[in-house]
């Protein structure tokens, strides 16, 4: 198991008891938007169980962000590869009592860390929706400049941010 923390997060292992969490963000449009859009419980299920999945198959994947001081789940960054996908992607998502706390910066930066330095990967990109300006901020606060747009499998025209 990948051990990352940092010293406000532990990065972990997604489980069972995050269903309700996970669920509860993806069924409200003003969250889901630009993470795959809204969800109901089957669908939230089948995306806990692709996380799950892609770590059992590749050793990486996006993982549960627990904030260390609380214990409470408060989102996801990781690493997304899957066998269609361009190039491997860092990716994130906080819960709105989560959002402007910095923690997707933190968390960003160890995320980004790691893929490079530890991993050895060879590129690392963000795909973010062309109105997601929360997101693109995010990026480039990370160190990605803008790359290309490209039209992102089924998800419609989406930013390449890359990370050097």
């Amino acid at each position: 198991m990948i051990h990352l923390e940092t010293e406000r997060l532990i990065f972990r292992q997604w489980k069972a008891e995050d269903f309700n969490q996970l669920a509860k963000f993806f069924s409200k449009k003003e969250n889901a938007l630009f993470v795959g859009g809204v969800k109901n419980s089957e669908d939230s299920w089948r995306l806990l169980a692709t996380y799950i999945g892609h770590y059992e198959l590749l050793s990486y994947s996006y993982l549960a962000l627990q904030e260390r001081s609380s214990g409470n789940l408060i989102g996801t960054v990781g690493l997304w590869n899957s066998e269609p996908w361009p190039e491997p992607e860092l990716g994130y998502w906080l819960l709105p009592e989560a959002q402007g706390k910095g923690f997707g910066y933190e968390a960003g930066i160890r995320v980004r860390d790691f893929a490079l330095n530890e991993l050895k990967m060879d590129s690392l990109v963000s795909y973010i929706d062309t109105s997601n300006e929360s997101s693109k901020k995010l990026a480039r606060n990370l160190g990605a400049s803008y790359d290309k747009t490209i039209n992102l499998l089924g998800f419609g025209p989406h930013e390449v941010y890359r990370y050097r």
